[in-house]
């Protein structure tokens, strides 16, 4: 049906330069239509797909060819000043590419400072553009030199848009986005074909010709691009591909930045450097940017490595390593180092009592409680297992350690009557490292776990401390 409609339209244009006796009025109003025409088309789909889904860009390069073709219109009826609407009407088809450009560079989820940089960059791109459009609608006006130069900056343009857009469909794993580049590398890779035979074939042949019926063509194409059904299927891309593209997307406006400067070099030298010097900033500031991100996920992804999602203590395997590492200090320079194992008491009937959700929290407020009494930074509070705690208390005298412990028990268990939690307690087992035997950080684990048992049968909501083996040899001689 979508290509009935546009074929319908080209017929419809091709019958108004048959019969109209000033074809060129006709024609231009066709011309005028079908970009308005897709602007309306890729505003439906801004609507449909949310303004960040990348449509508002076409939507607004649209308005400007359109815009483009208007003025030109109006230069050729002969209504205005000939030379300034000359080259007004260039600037806005040079123009239409830039919020192209700026689209293709943008990733679909940007820090805001990534985003500031590629919009000063593609203003500073049309400034740059409207500078050399104006200059060589002048050297036509003097010379009848201006025309070539007007052709390689378009040429130059529509290839450069049309490639990358290529690029960023062929790297794209999102369906919606890989639609929007697949959408606008088929219109682009359209508008750059016909743009050129027009601009380098048929630049001779006044509007109202049937050669105008070419310039629909692209349009029609987005236009037909746009009101297709979304598609949800996941595409099969190349991995490597994608790491290239995201690698290279941040370069898509510098570059073309750096391109336009080469061209206004000649005549406008220190609007160049100052092409060359945004470019280089702008590469520069989003390098360092995203080096810094780099750097805040690494560190994230270490904490999460570190830390137990449900309670935010440190997990299992921060608390190997912690106490590997104090069990050797302790080693070598016969430090104090202690060990308390901890477990909230009757906790499967709590869970089957009340629920998981509601025992998901009964641990997050444990474990709060416990990290608000371990105030030294040196000592640490992880989550052993299930509802098991760990906590590896160095360089503090054997008072202290169970003074510790006795705090958290007695915090756990005030909790109960102020939190809206069902009430618990819990058991704490005390180990030393000088009171085992033993040459690895597990005999002291054993030995803590041992004083947890015996907390647990000794009735629970207690501390109990682990005897060393020397003492239980004692006292068993004096029995």
């Amino acid at each position: 049906m979508g290509f009935a409609l546009a074929a319908l339209y080209l017929v419809c244009h091709g019958m108004a330069l048959t019969v109209s006796g000033q074809a060129s009025l006709p024609s231009f109003l066709f011309l005028t239509a079908a970009p308005l025409m897709a602007c309306i088309a890729c505003l439906w789909r801004v609507r449909r797909d949310g303004l960040m889904s990348g449509w508002l860009a076409p939507v607004i390069a649209m308005l400007l060819w359109a815009g483009g073709m208007a003025a030109t219109m109006y230069q050729e009826i002969g209504r205005g000043n000939v030379d300034a609407l000359s080259a007004f009407s260039m600037l806005l088809y040079v123009l239409y590419g830039v919020p192209i450009v700026l689209a293709l560079a943008r990733a679909r989820q940007e820090r805001w400072y990534a985003n500031l940089i590629d919009a000063s960059l593609a203003a500073l791109l049309g400034a740059l553009f409207s500078v050399q459009t104006f200059w060589y609608a002048h050297l036509d006006v003097i010379d009848g030199t201006g025309l070539a130069g007007l052709r390689l900056m378009f040429d130059a343009e529509n290839a450069f848009i049309a490639a990358f857009a290529l690029l960023r469909f062929l790297g794209a794993e999102h369906p919606s986005r890989r639609e929007f580049f697949g959408a606008m590398s088929l219109f682009t890779g359209v508008y750059f074909i016909v743009a050129s035979l027009i601009n380098h074939f048929t630049s001779d042949i006044a509007f109202g010709a049937y050669v105008d019926l070419l310039i629909d063509v692209p349009f029609l194409v987005l236009i037909l691009v746009a009101l297709r059904p979304a598609t949800t299927a996941a595409p099969r891309v190349s991995r490597r591909l994608v790491r290239v593209v995201r690698a290279g997307r941040p370069l898509i406006l510098p570059l073309c930045l750096l391109v336009v400067s080469a061209l206004v070099l000649e005549h406008h030298p220190e609007l160049a450097v100052v092409g060359f010097i945004a470019a280089t900033v702008g590469v520069g500031a989003r390098s360092t940017l995203q080096q810094v991100g780099l750097l805040e996920r690494q560190e994230a992804l270490d904490v999460m490595a570190r830390q137990d999602a449900l309670t935010g203590v440190a997990n299992r395997r921060r608390f190997d390593q912690v106490l590997s590492e104090e069990w050797q200090r302790a080693q070598r320079g016969n430090h104090v180092l202690a060990l308390l194992l901890i477990d909230v008491d009757r906790f499967k009937q709590f869970n089957d009592r009340h629920g998981h959700p509601l025992g998901d929290r009964c641990l997050q407020s444990v474990a709060s409680l416990l990290s608000a009494c371990a105030e030294r930074s040196t000592d640490l509070v992880a989550r052993y297992g299930g509802e098991e705690f760990a906590v590896v208390v160095p360089l503090t005298p054997r008072d202290g350690v169970l003074a510790l412990a006795e705090r958290m028990r007695a915090a756990v268990a005030a909790s109960s009557s102020s939190s809206q939690l069902p009430p618990v307690t819990i058991s704490i087992g005390v180990a030393f490292a000088s009171d085992v035997a033993g040459d690895q950080p597990d005999a002291l684990v054993a030995a803590a776990d041992a004083a947890l048992y015996a907390a647990k049968h000794g009735g629970r909501d207690r501390v109990a401390l682990h005897a060393p083996a020397s003492a239980l040899s004692a006292a068993h001689s004096r029995s």
